[in-house]
């Protein structure tokens, strides 16, 4: 009788485990996988086998090297006569190094069943029992676990010929460099297979031949003379290959061509590109990566008896990159810092005060990754710059509310009465224009691999980087499995200033619970009744079959009801009185300021406290800074000179209040604007600037006198 328990001891070597541990996945995995991998063939693997119409298969030739083969039958050449058996009828062709293999009992194999039209794929690492003849062979299972179906292109599978009949038209071609055939196929392909292995010592069941699939966008590959480099995505988290790498680092390639039923098999060396290489940089869904270099090689021309029409990229698959587009990302950081145009598509009503304007790059300008929670710094004309040549251009941030995945950064901006630049956008702005801005930066972002909730908390305009971190683990869940817990509070005044309802709402009605979403309105009676049918009198604390969930404020009580009791990070935007009375409410329910992070541009800015713990909960203490006791300030393009004493304002502020108009965006170190040169002294800022400065200069919009400095001169 078969054993259906999970197995006890863990299923995983000492290389797997050891790149579980370095990357923080061996607990979770080491539960996860007594249950995932079987010493057995479930019924469905059962089923799943014996209906496919080919199997990919890894093995280990008489000179150990590892080299991954295509066996095809029609539906029925892999039967299941029991749970821990597998019996294949096959032709594989004797120069294939498949064909030794499976005539040696005992022999390891690993073996991927996948199915091309569905995406759906699983595991077998098996053992060849008995030969019994030169067309069937019979396997023993070591190990049976599923695969997910990320990177799976889909394809439409058509026979050409009866694979169970041998072929005199296969032909071998053995190459130890790869010629222009092999050469544009992997520049070109979207599909490949590899096999990995780790001699047998300790146990057998566990150490042996593994084979898996690698998918991504055409140009995925990158090759340069006979060495291969490829990106390593977000997957199950069992590093079977990266595994068997780490303690044997060889590994077998096959490179199907699904058009002619060519394929490429490649044999060699490898060496693990870690996370953070320079290599990866710019490579967009690459967690890490690895380094293939060419022993030998051998074309199988017209080996596979079907064709496989291409029909769609993995929704995974198009959240990634390729290597072209890497080394262009690559030349637009080094432009990071300066303006580029960026074309306005498409512009997007979002309540009667928010419209969103959609940016995609101009003249090949490309787009920078960003993170999410990130903002652009945009110019525009001043008013006086039809008169004056001179006149300096108005300089603005805005949060971009697109998502990292997304092809275009959106601006999703307010129009404010006394707002010169959004005005701009709402009344100028059209489809078609040009407009310059620099590439998204800033220290506002969220982490998406965090294993802490976190609780988004955006009022008015504020809502803007939560969207794009609320879309971005969205996407990143999709593309790792994870999604990080969200609970996210949006306050407005009513339905009409209230914008990204809808789109919030979706997130979290299909994140199966990982999304929280909570729309609070301040005056919900100014809303217009658009058949919803909620009464304007209904204060009760809970409105769930409404548009909304609570009138009112968000507060500490507001906390205590939706949140369960847990160890949170706390995200926040909005307007400064907004964020302010948040941050304090957020300290009175004891959340630590270390986990609190608050996004604030011009003055919108929250005064942070932290509490000691030695005095009573409402006394707190100012964050200080090493500024400087008192000193003098001198502007010396201005002629202008101040005493300034510890605890004033900020350079800026010191220059407006002497009527000067100093260029500046985002009042937070972050877009550059502001940098002028320092001619003597030095200076410090009152918060983390994002922006590198060069030597010599300060970003006097969040710059102080340094400690010690007796005069500030500045070339201003």
């Amino acid at each position: 009788m078969i054993n259906t328990n999970s197995i006890d001891a863990s299923p995983f070597h000492e290389g797997e485990l050891a790149i579980q541990d370095k990357l923080g996945k061996r607990e979770i995995m080491e539960t996860f996988g007594k249950h995932a991998v079987r010493s057995f063939m479930p019924e469905q693997h059962q089923a799943f086998f014996e209906q496919l119409p080919f199997v990919v298969a890894g093995s280990v030739d008489e000179n150990a090297n590892p080299w991954v083969s295509i066996v095809s039958g029609q539906s029925g050449f892999l039967s299941s006569p029991s749970p821990t058996s597998l019996l294949m009828t096959h032709t594989v062709d004797k120069n294939d190094p498949l064909h030794n293999t499976l005539n040696i009992a005992g022999s390891p194999i690993g073996l991927l069943g996948i199915e091309l039209s569905t995406r759906r794929r699983n595991r077998l690492n098996v053992r060849v029992g008995e030969v019994i003849d030169d067309n069937q062979v019979s396997f023993n299972v070591d190990q049976s676990f599923g695969n997910c179906p990320q990177y799976i292109q889909t394809r439409d599978l058509t026979f050409n010929r009866d694979p169970l009949v041998k072929s005199n038209a296969v032909q071998k071609v053995e190459f130890n460099t790869l010629d222009n055939a092999a050469s544009t196929l992997i520049d070109t392909t979207d599909t490949f297979f590899v096999s990995s292995f780790i001699t047998a010592k300790n146990n057998p069941k566990i150490e042996g031949v593994d084979v898996s699939h690698r998918g991504g966008l055409p140009g995925f590959v990158k090759r340069e003379g006979s060495t291969l480099t490829i990106p390593d995505y977000a997957g199950n988290n069992f590093f079977n290959t990266l595994g068997n790498f780490l303690l044997n680092p060889k590994a077998g390639l096959l490179f199907p061509d699904f058009d002619t039923g060519n394929v490429l098999m490649l044999t060699g060396s490898v060496e693990i590109l870690w996370d953070g290489h320079p290599e990866l940089e710019g490579f967009i869904g690459a967690d890490r990566g690895w380094k293939f270099t060419l022993t030998k090689g051998m074309w199988l021309k017209n080996l596979l008896p079907f064709s496989a029409k291409f029909d769609a990229y993995s929704p995974n698959t198009k959240m990634t990159g390729t290597w072209l587009e890497a080394d262009i990302n690559k030349q637009a950081e080094k432009l990071k810092h300066t303006w580029q145009p960026f074309k306005v598509t498409k512009i997007i009503k979002e309540s009667n005060v928010i419209t969103s304007f959609y940016l995609e790059g101009h003249n090949n300008i490309t787009l920078l990754p960003f993170k999410a929670g990130q903002h652009l710094t945009v110019q525009i004309p001043s008013k006086s710059s039809s008169n004056n040549s001179n006149s300096k251009p108005v300089i603005r941030t805005y949060t971009v509310s697109s998502s990292p995945h997304e092809l275009f950064y959106r601006l999703s901006i307010k129009k404010e009465l006394s707002g010169e630049v959004s005005n701009y956008f709402h009344n100028n702005v059209k489809v078609g224009d040009v407009i310059l801005a620099k590439y998204p930066q800033g220290q506002f972002f969220i982490d998406p691999t965090s294993t802490k909730p976190a609780v988004l908390i955006g009022g008015g305009i504020g809502i803007t980087p939560m969207i794009s971190m609320a879309k971005h683990i969205t996407n990143e869940g999709l593309r790792t499995r994870y999604t990080r817990p969200l609970h996210i509070f949006h306050s407005a005044k009513n339905t009409q200033q209230r914008a990204f309802y809808n789109e919030l709402k979706t997130l979290a009605d299909t994140s199966g619970g990982a999304i929280d979403y909570y729309s609070l309105l301040s005056q919900p009676e100014l809303s217009e009744k658009q058949g919803d049918g909620f009464n304007v009198k209904d204060e009760s604390f809970n409105l769930k079959d409404k548009s909304f969930d609570l009138k009112g404020r968000i507060n500490a009580d507001v906390f205590r009801y939706y949140l369960p009791l847990d160890d949170y990070e706390f995200f926040l935007c909005g307007p400064q009185a907004f964020m302010q009375h948040v941050y304090n409410e957020l300290l009175l329910l004891g959340v630590q300021d270390k986990n609190i992070f608050a996004e604030a541009f011009g003055p919108s800015s929250i005064k942070r406290k932290v509490l000691n713990t030695n005095e009573a909960p409402n006394k707190s203490k100012e964050i200080s800074v090493e500024e400087a006791d008192n000193t003098v300030i001198k502007f010396s393009k201005s002629g202008f000179e101040q005493r300034w004493n510890k605890g004033d304002n900020t350079i800026l502020n010191v220059a407006e209040s002497h009527g000067l108009e100093p260029e500046f965006g985002c009042r937070n170190g972050s877009c550059g604007s502001c940098a002028v040169k320092i001619n003597a002294g030095a200076v410090v800022y009152r918060n983390n600037v994002s922006y590198p400065v060069e030597t010599g200069q300060a970003l006097i919009c969040c710059a102080v006198p340094a400690k010690g400095v007796e005069e500030l001169d500045l070339e201003l």
